[in-house]
């Protein structure tokens, strides 16, 4: 088996720079605003997350993710035009999730931006817009298409740029998912995550290091204890089981964001059924 050419976040961020500046021109802001007036207040992703679901100990994110840099196309039938978000959506509806992660970076994910709006038609859960947010257009963006929070990824931003994606957001009524893959980055996005207003922020720790690329579950472990208040803190990336839930409960954190183990499945939604519920 091959490996497959690394592919590095700097690498993923400098092309997302040139789409943005690339398709920007074509929308202006003011049409976004237009788009937003019909929309109505977003869905309350903060409250869904964390006001636990009756029955749970754990509020899951779950992911619609069809390929990643690392894995390829998780299933082969994912790589088809058909693939169907909304059947995906509604098997993670019945099962329990509290919310769900929509991937919509084209390149390196193969996600649509459209299926955050067929997404929230289909189902009453509040939806993440999942991609690299470097530039307010894209907040505007992201209200617009009809999503409810929004991904900040701290590796892809300078502080004072992260302030102020934070602040438009909270101006648009979207809960930021503030995450941080290192230490480093974690302690520097700390005082500023809540901000400006404490019921619009979450904090996420990726178990994945990006030097690597591997995934240890560890890592939210370890920092977790670097952090005050663990009741908006997220795991992301390398919860497959039941028990790593309870392992995360253990250090205080009650929210997980699940994509490639659900989306691997043959059902997803029964997946995430068995990840939320002990064995029998």
């Amino acid at each position: 088996m091959t490996d497959r050419p690394s592919i590095t976040l700097e690498e993923i961020v400098a092309h997302k720079r040139e789409e943005v500046a690339r398709i920007k021109p074509n929308t202006e802001v003011a049409a976004f605003r237009d788009r937003i007036a019909e929309l109505g207040r977003p869905r309350n992703f903060f409250q869904a997350v964390t006001r636990h679901p009756l029955g749970t100990d754990t509020a899951v994110i779950a992911e619609i993710k069809r390929k990643s840099p690392s894995a390829g196309w998780i299933r082969a039938e994912y790589a088809d035009d058909a693939f169907d978000p909304v059947a995906i959506a509604r098997q993670y509806h019945r099962a329990g999730a509290a919310a769900i992660s929509c991937l919509t970076d084209e390149r390196y994910f193969a996600g649509r931006l459209e299926y955050i709006h067929r997404v929230r038609d289909a189902v009453p859960l509040p939806v993440l817009r999942k991609d690299f947010i470097i530039d307010p257009w894209q907040v505007w963006e992201t209200r617009a298409s009809g999503a409810d929070a929004v991904l900040l990824i701290a590796e892809c931003l300078n502080t004072s740029e992260l302030i102020d994606l934070m602040i438009l957001a909270r101006e648009l009524q979207l809960t930021t998912l503030v995450e941080a893959h290192s230490v480093d980055n974690l302690l520097s996005v700390l005082p500023h995550v809540g901000f400006p207003d404490r019921s619009y922020g979450l904090l996420g720790i990726n178990n994945r290091d990006l030097s690597s690329m591997k995934v240890d579950l560890n890592h939210t472990t370890r920092l977790a204890a670097m952090v005050e208040d663990t009741s908006t803190l997220v795991s992301e990336s390398g919860i497959r089981t039941h028990a790593d839930l309870v392992k995360l409960r253990k250090v205080g954190v009650r929210i997980v964001l699940v994509g490639e183990s659900l989306m691997r499945a043959d059902d997803p939604g029964d997946a995430l059924g068995r990840l939320i519920r002990p064995p029998a």
